[in-house]
């Protein structure tokens, strides 16, 4: 696939390039996989999603393979074993904020409430089209989806990290104009 036009962001890395190719923009409706993807963007606050993406593998492996209900009984030595972990970002406020939103994701869903529909819910419910040119950092849809993560104790959310979620989880659609994706995933959201 060298002769294809992908984004940007996605060029020169072949890491970067499959995850573009295959998931990112593409309609995510599974809670836990939402979950899993709203970590590894806050592990990304300050730092490349490169830099997150080719430690996911690591990730997995450390975070249980983001199973909510197991990261949640994570207790002190978990977060001792984490802070060695040389597979992920070691940043103690980032693994103790992980833990904390494990157990208020299984919170919701002790009471009945689906941390995907919620979540989709709060964009709108259906994937936002943009037209891949100004794509901005943040936007009034994703200030409102930061300030509800934060009122129910989500820590690492603000606004622009919450829009690179929706992007990488297919609620809005950002891919280039000219990427091979745009229109590809657009028709799956259609």
């Amino acid at each position: 696939m060298a002769s294809v036009k992908r984004c940007t962001w996605a060029q020169g890395d072949p890491v970067m390039a499959a995850y573009h190719d295959s998931e990112w923009g593409v309609p995510v409706r599974d809670s836990r996989m939402l979950w899993e993807m709203l970590m590894l963007e806050g592990f990304q606050a300050g730092l490349s999603w490169r830099t997150i993406l080719h430690r996911r593998e690591g990730f997995r492996r450390a975070f249980a393979e983001f199973d909510p209900v197991k990261v949640a009984a994570f207790g002190p030595d978990d977060v001792e074993r984490l802070m060695a972990d040389q597979g992920i970002i070691r940043a103690r406020a980032k693994i103790e904020a992980t833990i904390a939103a494990a157990r208020i994701w299984c919170d919701m869903a002790a009471r009945g409430e689906d941390f995907g529909t919620w979540a989709w819910a709060l964009a709108g419910g259906v994937p936002v089209e943009n037209d891949g040119v100004d794509v901005p950092a943040k936007t009034e849809t994703s200030e409102a989806i930061s300030k509800a993560l934060k009122a129910r104790g989500f820590k690492f959310v603000g606004p622009v990290i919450v829009y690179a979620w929706m992007q990488a989880v297919g609620m809005v659609n950002d891919h280039a104009p000219d990427c091979f994706r745009g229109h590809a995933v657009g028709e799956a959201t259609a």
